[in-house]
Protein backbone atom coordinates (compact mmCIF):
# COMPACT_ATOMS: atom_id res chain seq x y z
CA UNK A 1 0.00 0.00 0.00
CA UNK A 2 1.23 3.48 -0.78
CA UNK A 3 1.80 6.30 1.67
CA UNK A 4 -1.23 8.33 2.79
CA UNK A 5 -2.28 11.32 0.71
CA UNK A 6 -1.69 14.74 2.19
CA UNK A 7 -5.03 16.55 1.97
CA UNK A 8 -5.77 20.12 3.01
CA UNK A 9 -9.26 21.60 2.61
CA UNK A 10 -9.63 25.25 3.61
CA UNK A 11 -12.63 27.56 3.44
CA UNK A 12 -12.29 30.73 1.38
CA UNK A 13 -15.56 32.65 1.20
CA UNK A 14 -18.39 30.35 0.08
CA UNK A 15 -16.13 27.57 -1.23
CA UNK A 16 -13.44 25.23 0.02
CA UNK A 17 -10.10 24.93 -1.75
CA UNK A 18 -8.88 21.33 -1.65
CA UNK A 19 -5.20 20.51 -2.16
CA UNK A 20 -4.04 16.91 -2.46
CA UNK A 21 -0.52 15.48 -2.70
CA UNK A 22 -0.60 11.81 -3.72
CA UNK A 23 2.25 9.33 -3.32
CA UNK A 24 2.55 7.18 -6.46
CA UNK A 25 5.42 6.18 -8.79
CA UNK A 26 3.44 6.90 -12.00
CA UNK A 27 5.47 4.85 -14.52
CA UNK A 28 4.64 5.55 -18.19
CA UNK A 29 5.64 2.15 -19.55
CA UNK A 30 8.24 3.81 -21.80
CA UNK A 31 11.28 3.94 -19.50
CA UNK A 32 13.89 1.18 -19.35
CA UNK A 33 15.69 -0.19 -16.33
CA UNK A 34 19.50 -0.59 -16.06
CA UNK A 35 19.28 -3.95 -17.87
CA UNK A 36 17.45 -2.36 -20.82
CA UNK A 37 14.07 -3.95 -20.06
CA UNK A 38 10.96 -1.80 -20.27
CA UNK A 39 9.48 -0.84 -16.90
CA UNK A 40 5.75 -1.75 -17.02
CA UNK A 41 3.18 1.06 -16.99
CA UNK A 42 1.83 1.82 -13.51
CA UNK A 43 -0.20 4.99 -13.11
CA UNK A 44 -3.31 6.44 -11.47
CA UNK A 45 -6.28 6.08 -13.82
CA UNK A 46 -9.10 7.64 -11.83
CA UNK A 47 -9.34 10.18 -9.03
CA UNK A 48 -12.61 11.04 -7.30
CA UNK A 49 -13.65 13.25 -4.41
CA UNK A 50 -16.70 13.21 -2.15
CA UNK A 51 -17.97 15.82 0.27
CA UNK A 52 -19.86 14.18 3.16
CA UNK A 53 -20.31 11.10 0.94
CA UNK A 54 -21.67 12.96 -2.11
CA UNK A 55 -19.51 12.99 -5.28
CA UNK A 56 -18.09 16.42 -6.14
CA UNK A 57 -15.23 15.66 -8.56
CA UNK A 58 -14.02 12.87 -10.85
CA UNK A 59 -10.94 12.87 -13.10
CA UNK A 60 -9.45 10.34 -15.50
CA UNK A 61 -5.67 10.38 -15.74
CA UNK A 62 -3.11 8.67 -17.94
CA UNK A 63 0.60 7.85 -17.94
CA UNK A 64 1.67 11.43 -18.67
CA UNK A 65 0.90 12.63 -15.11
CA UNK A 66 4.06 13.14 -13.03
CA UNK A 67 5.29 11.07 -10.09
CA UNK A 68 3.64 12.01 -6.75
CA UNK A 69 0.95 14.15 -8.41
CA UNK A 70 -0.56 17.29 -6.90
CA UNK A 71 -4.24 18.13 -7.42
CA UNK A 72 -6.14 21.29 -6.46
CA UNK A 73 -9.83 22.06 -6.92
CA UNK A 74 -12.63 24.10 -5.31
CA UNK A 75 -15.94 22.92 -3.89
CA UNK A 76 -18.90 25.27 -3.48
CA UNK A 77 -21.31 24.68 -0.61
CA UNK A 78 -18.76 23.20 1.79
CA UNK A 79 -18.70 24.21 5.45
CA UNK A 80 -16.05 24.00 8.14
CA UNK A 81 -16.24 20.56 9.72
CA UNK A 82 -17.39 18.78 6.54
CA UNK A 83 -15.50 15.64 5.48
CA UNK A 84 -13.78 15.46 2.10
CA UNK A 85 -12.59 12.04 0.88
CA UNK A 86 -10.22 11.48 -2.04
CA UNK A 87 -9.93 8.09 -3.78
CA UNK A 88 -7.56 7.03 -6.53
CA UNK A 89 -7.40 3.80 -8.53
CA UNK A 90 -4.41 2.75 -10.62
CA UNK A 91 -4.09 0.58 -13.72
CA UNK A 92 -2.88 -2.42 -11.68
CA UNK A 93 -5.96 -2.42 -9.45
CA UNK A 94 -4.36 -0.53 -6.57
CA UNK A 95 -6.69 1.79 -4.67
CA UNK A 96 -6.34 4.27 -1.86
CA UNK A 97 -8.82 6.50 -0.02
CA UNK A 98 -7.95 9.20 2.51
CA UNK A 99 -10.11 11.77 4.27
CA UNK A 100 -9.70 15.28 5.68
CA UNK A 101 -11.90 17.77 7.50
CA UNK A 102 -12.64 21.16 5.96
CA UNK A 103 -11.20 23.94 8.14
Amino acid sequence: MSDPMRIRAQMAGDKATVRVLMSHEMETGLRKDSAGKTIPAWFIQEVSATLNGKPVMRAEWGPSVSKNPFLQFSVKGAKAGDKIAITWTDNKGGKRTDEATVT
